[in-house]
C-alpha cells in the first residue's frame, strides 16, 4: 500500500481525509491480493476436480495424485494443474462444447502461462454434457440411471462432472457456485432449483447461494433458527442425505420451503468438508417421480465436487485464532458491559492506519446496533469514518503508544444507516494490553431512548401514566394523560377531589369506593368509567396499585390511564350488527320452516321404490344443509290415463319461498298438461311461456327440466329437455349420457324451441334423471363432474347391489353443497 506517497502528496490534507485514503489504498491492495489468491487456487480447484470426476478420486487424493505427478515430471504444481486441464480441454474423444473465455480455459499441450494472467470470469459458464440439448419438456440426454450401472467409465458422466468440475472452480462467490449447479443438473436431473446453506453460530441456518429461487422466497428463508423438522439442519448433522419424494408426509414431517406443489420432489445432500459436514445443498423439482438411482448418485457426485470450492469461499473469509485473543474474548464473554479488543494495524513503515475489533463483549452495541461477535473482524476507520482526525482517535494512539489511559470526554457521534440519520453520545475508555487496546464505553443517550419508546408506546396503545404522592399530596401525569382527558398541559393534573365533576352520575359510587379502598387498604384498582369532554363522553379505563411504607400505609400510588372510546364504539357496533343478524336469521328460519312443510306437502318422497307400468322406480332427494332456505328441485313421477307413464325433473333457479311457488307452479302444470293430452314438446313450450309471463309482474324466474313418457307395450320412452343436464343409461354395465336435443332452459326465451327425442328401453336398463346438485363440486367443471357421475352409476347400477341408487349417492358425497333430486328409473330383467 501507498500510504507514504498518499501522505507526501498532499501535506495540507487534513488528518480525516488521510486516513480515508489510507482505507481505499488498502482495500484496493486486498482486492487485488483476494484476485491472484482466487486465480491461483480456481486452477488448483478444477485440475482436482477433472481427476475426481475422471478417475473416482477423493479431494484429498486428487491433491496427491497432482503433487506425485508434478514431481515424476520436474514440474510445478501449477503447471501440473495447467497440464490436466489442458488434456481435458483436448480430448478427441468430445465433441466441441461451447466456447469458453481464452482466459480462463488454460493452456493445451506443454505451454504453461503464469497463474498470474489466468482471468477468472465474473459468471460461471453455463455447464452442458457435450452433446445437443434435450427437447422441450423431455429429460436428458444424459441417462443417470445409465450413469450409475456402467460406473466411472461412462462417458457422459465423465464429460458433465469434469465440465461441473471446471465451473465450479471459475465460480467466484456460493452464488455462483449456485448457478453452476443449476445449470449442469438442470438436464440430466430436472432440477429447477438449487440452495446452499452454511450452519451458523448457535445451530442456525445462513442462506449462501441459491438459483432457479425468487428473491422473495430466498429473502423469508435467508436466515433459519434451529428448529426441528429442518431438512437441511438434518442432512447437515447426520452427513446423511434427506430425499423428500412425498410431499403428503413431508408436509407433517418437515418445514418445506415453498409449497409443496410447486416442488412435489426434493432432495438435501450434505457437502463434505475437511472438518465435517458444515454445509448442505438443497435440490428442487417440478417432477413428482421419486429420484432414481442414478440420479441419486450423479447428485451426490456433483455435491462432493462443491466440497473444494466452498472450502475456498471458507479460507477467503476466515481469520486466524490468536491464543491472546482467544483469552481476551473468553473473559469478555463473562462480564457485563461495552468492551473490545483493538489491535493495531500498522502501514509498511510502522504507523499505525487503523484499528482492527478482534474481541467484544455480548453486551457491547454500536450506534448502528451490531452486537457482540458481529463487531469482530470490522476496522475501526472502515465502520466509523468520522472518528479519523478526532480526538477519540489521538486518544486511542496515546494509549498505545504511550501507555496512558485515555478517559475521553462525552462526545456525539452520527451515522446514517439505511438513509436514516442516528446520533448518540459516547464516553469512551482506552487502555493499553500488550500490543493491543482493551476499549469500554458508555452510551449516554439510552435513558433518552427509552423515554421516546415508552411515549410512542403511551401514544399508539392511548395509555398514560399517572403518579400520587399521598404524603405530599402530588399528582404527576404524563403528556398522554392530559390528551385522555382533554385537559390543556398548563391546567396541570385533575386533582383526586377534581375527578367526580367530569364523571358520569351513574359511575361515580363504584369508582368512588374502588379508589377509597386503594387509599385506604392498598387494594389494587382495575375499573372502567366514563367521563364528559369536550369532545363527548368517553369511556376510561384506570389501573392502579398502591406502595406502602414500613407500616402498611399506602404512601404513593402507581398507575395508568387508557381510553377505551374506539374499543367501546366497535364494541357497539359489533352488538347492532349481531342484533340486525340475529333478526334477519331468525327471518330466514322462520321462511325455511315454512318453505320445507310446503315442499315436504306438494313433494311427499316415498320411502321405498315403486312399481309404475313395469317399470321399477326409485327415487331420492336430498336436501342442502349449507343455508337456511330449500331449493326449487322437483320431480313427478305417475301413471297416465292411457297406462302410459310421467316422468320428470326439474330444479327451479334460487332458494326459499319463491323458489317452492314456482317449483309447485311448473310440476302440477305439467302433470295437468300431459294428462290432457298434450304432446311433450307443446306442453314444453307452454311451460316456458307461463313462466315468462308470471316473469312481468314478478321477478324473473328460470328453471331447467326434463319430461319423459314412457309407454310400456313398445318399451319406448319419449323425452324433452329445457336446459337441463343429459339423461345417463346405464346398459351392460356401461354407462353413457344421452344425446341433447334441442331445447333453451324455461323463461329464457319467447323463441324456445323444444324437440323431443325417443330411446328404446331393454330389460336391465337403468336412467338416471336428476338435477346439478348431484354432480356440481366447487372449483370443478361440469364435464368432470359428469365423468365421475358415469363411472359410479357404472359401479353402482352393474355391481349387484340391492341397492343400486343408495350405493350411488353414497359413492359420491352429494350431500351439503345443493339440492339432489334423483329418479332412477328401471326395466327389470326378466321383464316380459
Amino acid at each position: 500500500m501507498q500510504t507514504d506517497s498518499a501522505a507526501s502528496s498532499d501535506e495540507g490534507a487534513s488528518p480525516e481525509v488521510l486516513a480515508l485514503a489510507k482505507v481505499v489504498a488498502r482495500l484496493r491492495a486486498e482486492v487485488a491480493d483476494l484476485e491472484s489468491l482466487g486465480s491461483i487456487t480456481a486452477v488448483l480447484e478444477r485440475a482436482k476436480g477433472v481427476l475426481m470426476a475422471r478417475e473416482g478420486l477423493s479431494a484429498d487424493a486428487a491433491y496427491e495424485a497432482l503433487v506425485e505427478r508434478a514431481g515424476h515430471r520436474g514440474e510445478t504444481l501449477m503447471e501440473e494443474c495447467w497440464i490436466t486441464l489442458g488434456g481435458i480441454r483436448s480430448r478427441p474423444s468430445r465433441p466441441p462444447g461451447p466456447s469458453r473465455p481464452s482466459g480462463s480455459s488454460g493452456p493445451s499441450g506443454s505451454s504453461r502461462p503464469s497463474h498470474s494472467t489466468a482471468a477468472v470470469p465474473k459468471k460461471p459458464a453455463p455447464v452442458t454434457t457435450g452433446r445437443g440439448a434435450a427437447p422441450d419438456g423431455g429429460r436428458s440426454v444424459f441417462d443417470s440411471d445409465r450413469y450409475l450401472t456402467a460406473g466411472h467409465g461412462d462417458k457422459d458422466a465423465r464429460a458433465l462432472l469434469a465440465d461441473l468440475a471446471v465451473s465450479l472452480a471459475d465460480a467466484r462467490t456460493t452464488g455462483d457456485a449456485a448457478e453452476v449447479l443449476h445449470e449442469a443438473l438442470r438436464r440430466p436431473v430436472a432440477v429447477d432449483g438449487v440452495m446452499i446453506y452454511s450452519l451458523g453460530g448457535a445451530g442456525r441456518l445462513k442462506l449462501i447461494g441459491h438459483s432457479g429461487i425468487d428473491g422473495v422466497l430466498a429473502a423469508q428463508w435467508q436466515d433459519i433458527p434451529p428448529l426441528a423438522g429442518v431438512a437441511a439442519l438434518e442432512a447437515i448433522t447426520s452427513g446423511e442425505p434427506r430425499w423428500l419424494e412425498d410431499p403428503a408426509q413431508d408436509t407433517v414431517k418437515y418445514q418445506l420451503i415453498g409449497p409443496p406443489e410447486r416442488w412435489p420432489t426434493r432432495a438435501w445432500l450434505p457437502v463434505p468438508g475437511e472438518e465435517g459436514v458444515t454445509s448442505a445443498i438443497g435440490f428442487f423439482r417440478k417432477l413428482r417421480t421419486p429420484f432414481g438411482d442414478g440420479e441419486r448418485a450423479l447428485l451426490q457426485q456433483a455435491v462432493r465436487l462443491c466440497g473444494g470450492s466452498l472450502r475456498v469461499f471458507e479460507c477467503l473469509t476466515a481469520s486466524p485464532t490468536d491464543p491472546e485473543v482467544a483469552a481476551v474474548q473468553k473473559i469478555f464473554d463473562t462480564v457485563s458491559g461495552a468492551a473490545i479488543l483493538l489491535a493495531p494495524v500498522r502501514a509498511p513503515h510502522g504507523e499505525v492506519e487503523d484499528f482492527r475489533i478482534e474481541a467484544a463483549a455480548p453486551d457491547s452495541v454500536d450506534v448502528a446496533g451490531r452486537r457482540g461477535k458481529e463487531l469482530v473482524g470490522r476496522r475501526v476507520l472502515e465502520t466509523y469514518p468520522t472518528v479519523a482526525g478526532t480526538p477519540l482517535w489521538q486518544g486511542y494512539l496515546d494509549a498505545l503508544e504511550i501507555g496512558d489511559t485515555y478517559d475521553g470526554e462525552p462526545f456525539p457521534y452520527r451515522e446514517v444507516i439505511a438513509g436514516v440519520p442516528e446520533t448518540s453520545v459516547f464516553s469512551v475508555r482506552a487502555a493499553r494490553l500488550g500490543g493491543r487496546l482493551i476499549v469500554s464505553w458508555v452510551r449516554h443517550d439510552t435513558a433518552a431512548r427509552e423515554i421516546r419508546r415508552l411515549t410512542t408506546m403511551q401514544r399508539l396503545g392511548n395509555l398514560g401514566w399517572a403518579d400520587w404522592n399521598l404524603a405530599t399530596d402530588t399528582i404527576d401525569w404524563s403528556d398522554q394523560v392530559y390528551a385522555i382527558f382533554d385537559r390543556a398541559p398548563g391546567l396541570g393534573p385533575l386533582r383526586l377531589e377534581e375527578l367526580p365533576q367530569q364523571l358520569v352520575p351513574e359511575d361515580l359510587p363504584k369508582l368512588a369506593g374502588a379508589v377509597q379502598r386503594l387509599l385506604g387498604e392498598g387494594t389494587p384498582i382495575d375499573r372502567t368509567f366514563r367521563i364528559h369532554t369536550a369532545a363527548g363522553v368517553r369511556h376510561l379505563r384506570i389501573v392502579a396499585e398502591a406502595e406502602a411504607d414500613a407500616y402498611g400505609a399506602p404512601v404513593e400510588v402507581h398507575g395508568f390511564f387508557q381510553d377505551l372510546t374506539p374499543q367501546r364504539d366497535t364494541e357497539l357496533a359489533l352488538q347492532e350488527v349481531e342484533r340486525a343478524v340475529l333478526v334477519q336469521r331468525g327471518v330466514l328460519q322462520a321462511e325455511r320452516a315454512i318453505a320445507a312443510r310446503l315442499q315436504h306437502a306438494l313433494l311427499p318422497i316415498p320411502e321405498q321404490s315403486i312399481e309404475l307400468v313395469g317399470l321399477c322406480v326409485d327415487i331420492a332427494y336430498v336436501p342442502s344443509d349449507t343455508g337456511v332456505n330449500v331449493g326449487g328441485d322437483w320431480y313427478s313421477a305417475i301413471e297416465l290415463p292411457d297406462k302410459s307413464a310421467l316422468f320428470v325433473v326439474g330444479d327451479v333457479a334460487g332458494h326459499g319461498l319463491d323458489a317452492v311457488g314456482a317449483m309447485a307452479q311448473l310440476r302440477f302444470t305439467a302433470k295437468g298438461m300431459i294428462i290432457t293430452g298434450s304432446a311433450l314438446p307443446d306442453a314444453m313450450r307452454r311451460l316456458n311461456t307461463l313462466l315468462l309471463h308470471t316473469a312481468a309482474d314478478q321477478t324473473a324466474t328460470t328453471a331447467t327440466m326434463i319430461m319423459a313418457r314412457y309407454r310400456p307395450a313398445e318399451r319406448r320412452l319419449a323425452w324433452v329437455r329445457a336446459g337441463h343436464l343429459p339423461p345417463l343409461l346405464i346398459r351392460g354395465g356401461e354407462a353413457h349420457f344421452l344425446p341433447l336435443p334441442e331445447g333453451n332452459l324455461l323463461g329464457a326465451s319467447f323463441d324456445s324451441v323444444y324437440v323431443e327425442e325417443t330411446l328404446q328401453l331393454e330389460p336391465g336398463d337403468h336412467l338416471l334423471l336428476y338435477t346439478d346438485g348431484l354432480i356440481e363440486v366447487p372449483g370443478e367443471t361440469v364435464d368432470r363432474g359428469l365423468a365421475r357421475l358415469a363411472d359410479a352409476a357404472a359401479r353402482a347400477m352393474g355391481g349387484g347391489f340391492t341397492e343400486p341408487l343408495a350405493q350411488l349417492l353414497a359413492s359420491l358425497h352429494p350431500a351439503g353443497r345443493d339440492d339432489v333430486c334423483v329418479l332412477d328409473i328401471n326395466l327389470p330383467s326378466d321383464a316380459e
